[in-house]
């Protein structure tokens, strides 16, 4: 095996932490060439595909990219903005964020993004950490509820990338936070906000994203993590059962999925007679394809078309205060023992730091 250039290395050197902010991905522009570079690198995941390679091979590269890459742009095309893809601006400005907020509670920490697959790469950010001093590292994947598709990929691609390295740091993994308080908070404080603008609907349907049932059947807890964050919520906003409903989006293939699927069931709630729902994608931190353009159009139209007069889509938490708030605090809870906290002197100019950091995720949101 070989193993990659470690930097110079000298006794006595005081060690560094950061916490590296893990999300999905996305190509790098919304045209075909990129999206298939994006889909042959996310498709080709054992952990997103169990079926046998020689097989998935021939149905990826014989009908699944030549086919689906010119599609899926086009999609893409219809949410990028100026700045680039939704899900990058957002995580990149959750990452300057969070480090603003950890500086405010009293920790000295680099905050950085990663994505699973496009850029910036898992290895490359990790490199470039190890390359900088850091020697303590916290994963904190952007997916509140586990599946081995989604958080489980990404500690495979971290611990792919340490098979490479002779002096490896110290790790910590956030595995979920799908019942974190602060969390459900979060979302509570976010469907309020928009249930002030906009008022009340007849039904909320909270939408997560899809996973094969059979994986489920092998052991996955994913779908038990969506409906406790599903279930926390609607007791934080006094809903009864009757008043909401659990669905799941974004089905690829022809094998049964986790149901209820999205799509079908806001068609069905219009035609039977539900004039006005909200959805909330509770599994998404940021918006992305999978939020602006499959729920907030496609599901919208599906919606309207088949009777339903008006339909809200409440937006991710994206940089939302109570949500930074949160990830500040479920990152705390993991950076709990190592050698972070700052002096009374050093707080002082992280709360400094914190400020310029809004101010800089300001200027980002109002260039896009």
């Amino acid at each position: 095996m070989r193993f990659l250039k470690e930097p110079d290395y000298s006794h006595g050197k005081i060690g560094k932490t950061a916490v590296v902010l893990i999300n999905l991905g996305t190509p790098d522009a919304p045209t075909r060439p990129a999206v298939r570079r994006y889909l042959k690198q996310f498709l080709w995941d054992r952990r997103i595909v169990e079926v046998p390679r020689a097989i998935w091979w021939l149905i990826l590269h014989g009908i699944i990219l030549p086919f689906r890459s010119g599609q899926s742009a086009k999609k893409y095309a219809s949410i990028w903005t100026n700045d680039g893809s939704p899900l990058k601006v957002h995580t990149e400005k959750q990452a300057v964020l969070l480090k603003g907020y950890l500086g405010e509670r009293g920790h000295e920490v680099h905050v950085t993004y990663a994505m699973r697959y496009g850029t910036p790469s898992i290895p490359d950010v990790l490199q470039k950490l190890k390359a900088d001093g850091y020697d303590r590292l916290l994963i904190l994947s952007a997916y509140p509820q586990y599946s081995a598709t989604t958080t489980g990929s990404n500690f495979d691609a971290v611990f792919s990338h340490y098979q490479q390295v002779r002096n490896i740091p110290e790790l910590r993994l956030v595995k979920n936070y799908h019942d974190h308080e602060a969390y459900i908070e979060a979302l509570r404080l976010s469907v309020l906000a928009s249930w002030q603008t906009n008022g009340r609907p007849e039904k909320l349907v909270m939408s997560f994203h899809g996973l094969p049932k059979a994986f489920l059947l092998r052991g996955d807890v994913y779908h038990c993590e969506c409906y406790k964050t599903a279930r926390l919520l609607a007791e934080k906003l006094g809903l009864s059962k009757d008043q909401y409903i659990v669905t799941f989006q974004s089905r690829l293939g022809k094998a049964e999925w986790l149901q209820p699927y999205t799509a079908p069931t806001v068609t069905q709630l219009a035609k039977d007679g539900v004039r006005r729902i909200d959805v909330i994608c509770p599994g998404f931190i940021a918006d992305c394809l999978e939020t602006l353009e499959e729920i907030a159009m496609e599901v919208r139209s599906d919606f309207l078309q088949a009777g339903g007069k008006e339909f809200n889509y409440i937006p991710c938490l994206n940089e939302s205060p109570s949500w930074l708030r949160a990830l500040a605090e479920i990152a705390e809870q993991h950076l709990i023992g190592w050698p972070t906290m700052l002096t009374v002197s050093m707080r002082e100019e992280q709360k400094q730091q914190a400020l310029l950091s809004r101010a800089e995720a300001k200027r980002m949101g109002a260039n896009q």
